[in-house]
């Protein structure tokens, strides 16, 4: 009897970095290199709200191959509902990308609601979760290739939107890379993958102090 052959689990792969650090650019060639004769599913988060993000959209939409197939999801149910049919029929999901998903979120919400902090954290991990229970139940795609900015390296934001924005979006590229494969971390156009590189701190403290779990 012949043995069934089981899928490979669909991977998450995390692509981060400062603006114009060449993120998108090398996700979009991640994910043609990932299917060069397949079929690919571009789930685009932003929303054209003037002539800067307008003109941003179109080179973006000039980079991309024309087969490639395009859902525009700003919200967490459109986002959910294009990656569950993106991934029953796509070998590669392009997803660009997960800050401007949270902004999104954080546009939506009343001035009062931006001040229940508690609230927020718990909606923002909610949201992580979903997103990642949403990928690790695909059925055909090979892997998600997950976009996201680095906010955090800058000083204080002076507003409370934008300190929230800082935290939540640290706080959500934290809950999905902990569950990626990889996370490339682009600077200049260089893309390093971050998992080969990154150390535990028990083990960091092993080395560096010379305990006897590291001799």
């Amino acid at each position: 009897m012949e043995r069934e052959t089981l899928k490979a689990k669909t991977k998450l792969i995390l692509v981060t970095g400062g603006a114009r650090s060449g993120k998108s650019a090398f996700a979009e060639e991640y994910a043609q290199a990932a299917a060069p004769e397949g079929k690919v599913a571009y789930i685009a988060t932003a929303q054209i709200w003037d002539e800067e993000m307008k003109f941003r959209v179109k080179r973006h939409r000039a980079r991309r191959p024309a087969n490639w197939q395009t859902f525009e999801a700003p919200t967490e149910q459109e986002v959910l509902s294009a990656l569950k049919e993106a991934g029953d029929s796509c070998e590669v999901i392009l997803f660009d990308c997960l800050t401007l998903y949270l902004s999104n979120f954080l546009c939506s919400c009343t001035e009062s609601e931006l001040h229940e902090e508690d609230r927020l954290y718990k909606q923002a991990e909610e949201m992580g979760a979903r997103l990642w229970e949403t990928v690790s139940q695909m059925k055909h795609a090979r892997a998600v290739v997950m976009v996201t900015n680095e906010v955090g390296t800058g000083i204080v934001p002076e507003n409370h939107l934008a300190r929230l924005y800082r935290d939540l979006s640290g706080l959500l590229n934290q809950q999905l890379a902990s569950k990626a494969e990889a996370v490339y971390l682009t600077v200049c156009g260089q893309a390093v993958n971050l998992k080969k590189l990154n150390c535990t701190a028990e083990k960091a403290a092993e080395q560096d102090l010379g305990l006897p779990g590291y001799l």
